[in-house]
Formats: structure tokens, sequence, C-alpha cells
């Protein structure tokens, strides 16, 4: 199944899953949607069940030793990789969506997105015979500490924070440069505020509009400290603050103890 057709040097992002059209549905909205509008990205979906022998096509066999579920087989599967290899010369990164694997992060994401290709191997049941994980699979990817039904929607996750990266697939390249967990210190983006000023809610923080560019930035890498301080303090325990960094993170903790109602 093809799902779009841009220029050969575009990023192409090949799904092999028994339900490629679930994956095609999720990419097909938003950034990812306009990537490949803009000719910047080509996803395309692989139903290992059409490489399966037999009348029931079938893709998934009980596991030797025992046990409940049923576990993907390695002919099909493999018949499927070979046929997306073969559709694009370039060489493909193989990634199966696994909990056990290694977690996504922007950095990971940076690193898939900067590759001419990637295949993203969704198993389902019980997971995929270890022996095509061993032979065919490059690395193994995780989305979280927890176990879904199959792969598809940590491939969605997957397609959206890659694609999202690639040079002109957002409107603003700035946007990306400002999320969180980029730059080197990986810290948590501020927050952020737009009409109307004043509403029942609260108001915008004065220094947002005060026309101060240094100030406003200043503002902005305090809050972006200490809100990284008080939901993911493991990160600030992770890098490196400067002297100035530090100074700011004092401060914003300063004015919070200083708060009425604010705890840490």
């Amino acid at each position: 199944m093809r799902i779009s057709d841009p220029p050969a040097d575009a990023m192409r992002i090949d799904i092999i899953s028994l339900f490629p059209e679930f994956v095609a549905q999720v990419a097909g909205h938003g950034v990812v949607g306009r990537a490949q509008e803009r000719g910047l990205l080509s996803i395309h979906g692989w139903n290992p069940r059409d490489h399966a022998e037999g009348n029931y096509r079938r893709v998934d066999d009980r596991p030797f030793g025992g046990g409940p579920g049923m576990v993907m087989m390695i002919e099909p599967l493999r018949a499927t990789l070979a046929a997306a290899r073969a559709a694009d010369p370039r060489p493909a990164r193989v990634v199966y969506m696994s909990p056990q694997g290694v977690p996504l992060t922007q950095a990971k994401a940076r690193e898939l997105a900067g590759q001419p290709r990637l295949i993203l191997l969704c198993g389902r049941y019980e997971g995929v015979d270890e022996r095509l994980l061993q032979a065919e699979v490059d690395e193994e990817l995780s989305i979280g500490d927890y176990v879904l039904s199959g792969g598809e929607l940590a491939a969605a996750v997957v397609i959206d924070a890659t694609a999202r990266l690639l040079p002109g697939a957002l409107n603003d390249a700035e946007s990306a440069a400002q999320d969180s967990f980029e730059g080197e210190d990986g810290l948590l983006d501020c927050p952020h505020y737009t009409r109307p000023l004043e509403h029942p809610l609260g108001s915008v923080p004065p220094v947002l509009v005060s026309g101060n560019h240094a100030e406003i930035a200043k503002w902005r890498r305090k809050q972006s400290l200490g809100r990284t301080w008080l939901r993911r303090p493991e990160l600030i325990d992770r890098t490196t603050l400067s002297k100035a960094d530090r100074a700011l993170l004092d401060a914003f903790l300063a004015e919070r103890a200083e708060t009425p109602g604010e705890t840490g």
C-alpha cells in the first residue's frame, strides 16, 4: 500500500504491520501529512499476510515450550522485509517496536530523522520469533514501560516525532528548536500564553508584553529551568548548569517559596 509518492530523495518510512491502514490514517494528518504533501517524507505500508503462504495466509503459530498466545512467524515477515528493502535502493534501518527496546527520546528521534530510510516492524500477539529479530532487526525501540496490543501506535509515535524534525516540515523551524528536551541541556519548555491578555483564569505575565527581548529570554529560561526542576528533576541532575542558570533557578525557587499555596 503506497500512501505517498514524493521525490526519490525524500525520507522514506515503511511500516510492516497486520494493520498498515491504521498507521496510514494517523500519518495523514497534521505535521506528518504536511511533510508528505511537501515531498519531504514518503510512507508505505506492508502487510505480512500478502507474503504468507497457504489458503489461510497464516502469519502466526503457537510458541514452543507452551504458554498462552501466538508468535509471529519468520518467513512471512522475512519476505515482507525483503520486499520493503527492494522497493528503494537506499539502505534502510530496521526498527522493531517493542517494550523491551531502548526508550524513544528526542535525541533518538533526531538521530532517526537523519536516516534516509526506516522500516518499522510492528509485532502482534506475544511478539515475533526471536530468530528473525536477531537476523533482520537493527534495533528495538520502546515508547514507554507499558504493553500495547501491537506496535502500530508506537510506530505512529515514532513517525510523528521523527517527521516533524525534517527540514521544512514545520512552518517555523524555531518551533522544533524550542521544544522540550531539545538543545544540549534537554530541559522542558517554558509556559506559553496567547490572547486575551486578561482572563478570569489569570493574566499574561507582564514581561511577555514588555517588548524587552532580553528580559523575555531571561524569563523563559528561568521558567524552563524551574519547570524542569519541578516536573523532571532528574533532567536537572543530568545537566551541568552554568552560573547564570543556577542563579535563575535559585530565583525561581525563591519566588515560588514566597507565593502562598505554592509547594514543590
